[in-house]
């Protein structure tokens, strides 16, 4: 019995033990980007590195909110990244919905086929077609453009949320939408009446995801804007290296003002997050 309960508490210690170590692992990158932040660039590149700089300045905060250091379309981008993020959250919400309502509890042709094709488009590198993608906003006029930006990355995020959002609706009982099919109510109505509603943790889930993939979203920006019109954060965070010199701890600040949007917006729908994630997990 004595063997038995130290043998529990060892391995209770080791699953503590391997819980903090994934969560400094985890943490360990934006700790280091926070500490580059304060840190002044004399300190940056020094051997060995230091987690605690021997001197702490705040002034490249002040530089990047206020526009010291020549960043003052700093803001401007951030509302880009908040227009462009959430306009695609919503319409791959919107649509997505639909489509997974159709390919989960529609009965039609090739359904099953249709369904892996659009699993094959997220294996696509996305800057295999990247180059179309320019061409065809590029002729008709689009380029530098919020809506282009949201185009494409819809283009991204339509087909996860698809088959996100199917298997969330897999495991909703069909019997909730006969009772509503007996009430009167046609297919839309279930699914907006009912299904919907059920529905919340995993929209939010799905959401959640979407935003930070559009916030996150690098390459496509850069391709498709010339101008502080709708450039995202990740662009204008790139400008802040210079052709022959970068200030790292200025680019630092800016980041970690940057992931503050998604920190929020993740503590937030937390309960969501893990309610969508464990009950879409269920079937597929």
């Amino acid at each position: 019995m004595t063997k038995t309960y130290g043998n529990n508490r060892i391995f209770t210690a080791a699953i503590y033990l391997l819980v903090l170590l994934t969560m400094f692992v985890a943490a360990a990158p934006f700790l280091w980007l926070v500490m580059v932040s304060i840190t002044p660039m004399k300190y940056i590149n020094t051997v060995p590195l230091q987690w605690i700089p021997p001197e702490i300045n705040l002034h490249y905060y002040v530089d990047v909110l206020f526009g010291s250091a020549g960043v003052s379309d700093f803001f401007r981008s951030v509302l880009n990244s908040l227009t462009i993020s959430t306009t695609t959250v919503v319409v791959s919400l919107v649509f997505g919905s639909l489509g997974a309502y159709a390919f989960a509890r529609l009965t039609f042709p090739f359904r099953e086929r249709l369904v892996l094709f659009v699993l094959f488009t997220q294996m696509i590198p996305g800057v295999a077609v990247l180059i179309p993608i320019y061409t065809i906003f590029k002729n008709i006029g689009m380029l530098d453009t919020k809506m282009a930006i949201v185009l494409t990355n819809i283009t991204y995020t339509l087909p996860f949320v698809i088959w996100v959002m199917r298997g969330y609706f897999f495991s909703i009982p069909r019997e909730l939408e006969d009772a509503a099919f007996i009430d009167g109510t046609g297919r839309l109505g279930a699914l907006f009446r009912v299904v919907l509603p059920i529905s919340t943790p995993g929209l939010f889930a799905t959401g959640v995801f979407v935003f930070l993939n559009s916030w996150n979203e690098f390459t496509t920006a850069l391709t498709l804007s010339n101008s502080i019109q709708s450039q995202t954060i990740p662009v204008v965070i790139n400008f802040f290296a210079g052709r022959y010199t970068a200030d790292f701890s200025l680019m630092a600040a800016a980041g970690v003002i940057g992931c503050l949007p998604p920190i929020v917006l993740s503590l937030f729908f937390q309960r969501y997050l893990i309610d969508g994630l464990a009950s879409g997990s269920l079937k597929g």
